[in-house]
């Protein structure tokens, strides 16, 4: 369930080093001081000189150390948190559970969200680390190169999760999506099921599942499966909304939504239309949100234990 990657670098004795601004100073061959002046004050240096000294924060990953400079201990007791959404609780286990284990330990916790944007992950990653925080948590594995090689050099535990990768930064905690959609198009197919709708928002994680599950079912037969992708984030009327398109044509047997959130709105929109369910349209989500099981009719879903996840970060 987790690998560790093995691009962190560490000294000789095998604790890992953080660059400081001496170490940028030596790269750009000028006096600390100048460094710190290049970096705080750059009017009073000359652009040359600047120019090289920032050069060196890049090759050597250097963060500028934004708290107090009197502390007497380096940790900062802060670990963040960056998430795509917080739209869907479909998180909250794992938030919960970390944020607990954490708190316990003595560390606080920043929540950032991402949007499903890598480039707003980078910007957030960049702003975070002049926060120095003792530990970075990441939702999924799809990051810039940027983004990466900023969190290699600053030599903090990076934890990736709800996804799994051979490449991870550090660490990775999670399951494989792909793995997900076979084994629901598997379920669902020893069930007698051959008309399949599927229903997803924008989000990389979920799309792969849904196209995985497409896959499987092409490789049994199963030619045409209508998919409607919104963008994100899940919501119950983005739900009615991918149901609607499916079902003002020949409505298919069952809909498969890539999170409960969406399948709830599949729900709504079918007993608008007064069709019985399973009997005529069967419905299918993601997540076992914890209103699952008291909606009516409850809905089938795939669970995942998100404290289990968390607790592991």
């Amino acid at each position: 369930m987790a690998k560790k990657s093995d691009n962190r670098q560490t000294t000789e004795a095998g604790v890992l080093h953080s660059v400081t601004l001496i170490d940028v100073a030596k790269v750009a061959g000028v006096a600390p001081m100048t460094v710190s002046r290049a970096l705080h004050r750059p009017e009073l240096v000359r652009s040359d000189t600047q120019k090289r000294v920032l050069e060196a924060v890049q090759a050597t990953g250097y963060v500028p150390n934004m708290l107090a400079g009197g502390l007497a201990s380096s940790k900062s007791r802060l670990v963040a948190i960056l998430l795509p959404t917080i739209a869907s609780s479909i998180f909250a286990e794992t938030v919960q559970s970390l944020v607990d284990k954490l708190t316990a330990s003595g560390y606080q916790t920043l929540l950032g969200l991402t949007a499903y944007s890598t480039a707003r992950e980078e910007a957030l990653v960049e702003a975070i680390l002049g926060r120095r925080p003792d530990g970075i948590v990441l939702a999924g594995t799809s990051h810039t190169k940027a983004t990466v090689e900023r969190l290699v050099k600053a030599k903090i535990p990076v934890v990736e999760i709800w996804d799994l990768t051979n490449n991870p930064i550090d660490t990775v905690i999670g399951f494989s999506h792909e793995e997900v959609g076979k084994q629901v198009a598997r379920h669902l197919l020893a069930k007698g099921y051959k008309r399949f709708g599927v229903v997803s928002v924008d989000d990389p994680r979920g799309l792969r599942r849904c196209k995985s599950l497409i896959a499987e079912l092409a490789k049994h037969g199963i030619g045409r499966t209508r998919f409607e992708v919104l963008p994100a984030p899940a919501t119950v009327q983005a739900g009615r909304e991918g149901a609607t398109r499916l079902f003002d044509e020949t409505p298919p047997q069952i809909v498969v939504c890539s999170s409960d959130t969406l399948a709830q709105g599949v729900l709504a929109e079918a007993a608008s239309r007064k069709m019985s369910i399973p009997e005529q349209i069967a419905v299918m989500g993601f997540g076992d949100l914890s209103s699952a099981a008291h909606i009516y009719p409850s809905l089938s879903t795939v669970r995942v234990d998100g404290a289990v996840i968390g607790v592991k970060a």
